[in-house]
Formats: C-alpha cells, sequence, structure tokens
C-alpha cells in the first residue's frame, strides 16, 4: 500500500510529457539538413573490403582443406 500519491504523480508527469509540444525552430533544422546533404563523404565506405577480398569465403577455405 502506500503508493497511490507516487503513481497519481507519476501518471502527472507522464500525462504532461505526452501532451506537450515544444515549439519548432526550423530555421535550425534546415541549417542541420542543408549541412547533411552537402557533404561530399558517401553514407558507407567499406575501408576493409579491398585488403581481404575473398580470403574469408568459406567455400574457397573448405575446398582446400579437403583437397590436403
Amino acid at each position: 500500500m502506500g503508493r497511490g500519491r507516487q503513481k497519481a504523480k507519476h501518471t502527472k508527469v507522464a500525462r504532461e510529457l505526452k501532451y506537450f509540444s515544444p515549439d519548432t525552430n526550423y530555421g535550425a533544422l534546415e541549417r542541420e539538413l542543408s549541412v547533411a546533404q552537402q557533404s561530399d563523404e558517401p553514407d558507407y565506405v567499406d575501408r576493409w573490403g579491398d585488403e581481404f577480398g575473398d580470403e574469408g569465403d568459406l567455400e574457397n577455405q573448405t575446398d582446400t582443406n579437403k583437397s590436403a
């Protein structure tokens, strides 16, 4: 027992958070998005792709183990 006040306070805080809508700063949002679009760097760079090639292929490893 004794959780009534705690639960009521938690419910009040949850309700305030649910229905609170701060003013959106569209200028800051536009600046942030325009910086992201101007980036020359690709979204994904496979830094290790060329270094290891097909060495990690399981099929190639099993074939070499069978012939040995």
